[in-house]
């Protein structure tokens, strides 16, 4: 009985985090044609240090689509969910069962800015757009410079007082 009521949990926390994630970047972020300013990280990476990095890749790609779905913003792009599933694993991969510490947050927060939102997410834009990589790229590299240590200080937060407080015992 334990077994299935944790997969009840699970489900039902990984449901919050992806409709979370979808009202994050939907209804509450400053959206340019490069740039998204937003805290859409947070139920990602939350989702990632509670289920792993598994279920944090499949939360952020399954939020990535429903979103497109309810509310497209455009013409869907494969490579932008793959680049969320590449996120939440990322997440996942650095915070999950791992200690709660300022380096090791700060380096998943530096993977996933240089990786994916400098990297790919870059690469996606200019193959959309059509416009040069090397005229978004200096817009996008000072919201990463912005952004990243906002999302370290927020992650350390939650980390600290929220998912201590979360009834997720069988971890």
């Amino acid at each position: 009985m334990k077994m299935n009521q944790s997969y009840m949990k699970t489900i039902t926390y990984m449901g919050l985090f992806i409709a979370l994630e979808v009202i994050l970047t939907r209804f509450l972020a400053i959206q340019t044609p490069i740039v998204r300013i937003s805290f859409t990280f947070l139920p990602i990476a939350l989702s990632a240090m509670l289920f792993g990095p598994l279920f944090g890749g499949i939360a952020a790609a399954l939020a990535d689509l429903v979103g497109m779905m309810l509310f497209p913003s455009g013409p869907f792009f494969p490579g932008f969910t793959l680049t969320a599933f590449m996120t939440g694993a990322i997440y996942g991969l650095f915070l999950y069962k791992k200690p709660a510490t300022l380096v090791q947050i700060s380096l998943a927060v530096i993977v996933v800015t240089v990786v994916i939102t400098l990297g790919l997410d870059t690469v996606w834009l200019w193959l959309i757009t059509g416009q040069g990589i090397w005229a978004i790229l200096p817009v996008r590299i000072i919201k990463a410079l912005i952004m990243a240590p906002i999302q370290v200080v927020v992650i350390q937060a939650m980390r600290r007082y929220v998912i201590g407080r979360l009834a997720i015992n069988y971890l």
